[in-house]
Parts: structure tokens; C-alpha cells; sequence
């Protein structure tokens, strides 16, 4: 099994709604991502997803965004980011997802089989630090809650996990504040030690500034542009 990760694919099917805004490298990015995605991603592939998927604003729009990503090759492992506005609750999403789609909130999800390598993925949106010069009472309250939901989440993985599994862990938002500062989710990382951290959200910088690894666990920016949109292989079992 091969996994490979990207993040804010923003796609706007239903919704209209033109990326060129944020610069001319997301000109028909929604093309680049599914060409440069069938050359390197294989049917039995896992692709994750952490979050900023599509701009609708009601599930059903999102569900026109979301089904060419489910004809690519691959199983999809989806994450909410902030814009997903769409994201219903868990139960309400997973009935509405195609085959071969998945979705990870407050809990977590396995994938392999008996006596081959298998992956367990779990995460959370995450959210701004106190270490932010914009954090207020009102991201306070968001930002304990994504806190207890990773908790949640990677008490879940490690439930599913054992000697055969790697535990990779999705957030929307990185997990440091600004100049890599430490906050609840890089606790949580540093407690549970997952094998790897794979997040996206910031757009236009350079992957040598990006948070890279914490306490001796490789961390990803897999934001789409970053990636000059296209899937990064993040591991090979």
C-alpha cells in the first residue's frame, strides 16, 4: 500500500467561485489536480484529505464537488478544514459519501487487511493557537474543542493499532503557532507519538519554512499549490 496526501483542493463545481483571486497558480487548478493525481495514484493507492475540499455550502453541492474526486484512482480518507461549511454531521456524511470515500471525525479508521502492512488514519480540523496574534475568547472555546476532539480521535487509533499499523495523524491547520510554537495539539501529539502529521491550510509557503517535523515525528504541508498540485507520497508499506 502507497499513501499519499493533499489538502485544500477548494473545488467549486456547484459553487462558482474562481481561485485565481489568491494568484495565477490556481488557474483550472481542479484540472492540474486530477491529471498530475492519475499519474502517481494507483487504484489500490490511499489518498488523504485534510480538509478545504470544496466551497459549497450545503451538503448536496458538496457531494457535485466531491464525486469526480471519488472517480480517481484510490481510497479517499476526508478531513473538514474551515471552509468546509458543507460538513454535516458524521452519520449524515458518511451515508451521503461514494464508495470508496471516508471521513474521520472524533475517531479513527484502519486500512489494510490480515497479514498485510495496514495504516490507521485519525485527526481533526484543528484550529489558531494562543500563540496567535489574532487568537480571541472566540477561538478559545473552537480551539479546546478541536483539542478534546483530536484527543478523541487519537485514543481511537490507538485502539486500532498494533505492531503491523502506522498511525498517520491529519489536522486542517498546522499544529504549532507562529515560529513553530507549542500548543494542545502538539501535546497531544508528544503524548499518543503518531508516525507521522500531515496538514495544509497555508497557501504560497515555501515547504523549507513549514513546520517539517516535531520532537523526532516527520510532519507534511500538503496544501495543494505547495504541492504544485499534485499528491505527495507520504508513505510506502
Amino acid at each position: 500500500m502507497r499513501v499519499f496526501a493533499i489538502a485544500d483542493l477548494h473545488l467549486a463545481f456547484s459553487v462558482p467561485k474562481p481561485m485565481t483571486v489568491f494568484g495565477p497558480q490556481w488557474a483550472g487548478h481542479p484540472q492540474a489536480i486530477f491529471e498530475r493525481w492519475r499519474e502517481v495514484v494507483r487504484p489500490g493507492d490511499l489518498v488523504l484529505l485534510p480538509g478545504d475540499l470544496s466551497w459549497a455550502m450545503r451538503l448536496p453541492e458538496a457531494v457535485q464537488d466531491l464525486m469526480p474526486v471519488a472517480e480517481l484512482p484510490g481510497t479517499k480518507v476526508l478531513l473538514r478544514g474551515n471552509h468546509d461549511y458543507w460538513w454535516p454531521t458524521i452519520s449524515r456524511l458518511r451515508a451521503a459519501l461514494p464508495p470508496g470515500m471516508f471521513a474521520v471525525q472524533n475517531d479513527a479508521l484502519r486500512f489494510g487487511g490480515p497479514g498485510q502492512p495496514n495504516v490507521v488514519v485519525c485527526g481533526t480540523r484543528g484550529w489558531l493557537t494562543p500563540a496567535s496574534e489574532a487568537f480571541g475568547p472566540d477561538d478559545a472555546r473552537i480551539y479546546a474543542r478541536e483539542a478534546e476532539r483530536l484527543r478523541l480521535s487519537l485514543q481511537a487509533a490507538r485502539t486500532l493499532a498494533d505492531d503491523t499499523t502506522r498511525t498517520l495523524l491529519m489536522l486542517h491547520y498546522p499544529p504549532t503557532g507562529p515560529q513553530f510554537a507549542a500548543s494542545a495539539f502538539t501535546d497531544l501529539i508528544d503524548e499518543y507519538r503518531p508516525d507521522q502529521v500531515l496538514y495544509g491550510h497555508l497557501h504560497g509557503l515555501p515547504l523549507e519554512r513549514s513546520l517539517q517535523s516535531w520532537h523526532g515525528i516527520q510532519a507534511h504541508l500538503v496544501a495543494a499549490d505547495v504541492l504544485k498540485f499534485r499528491p505527495k507520497l507520504i508513505l510506502e508499506l
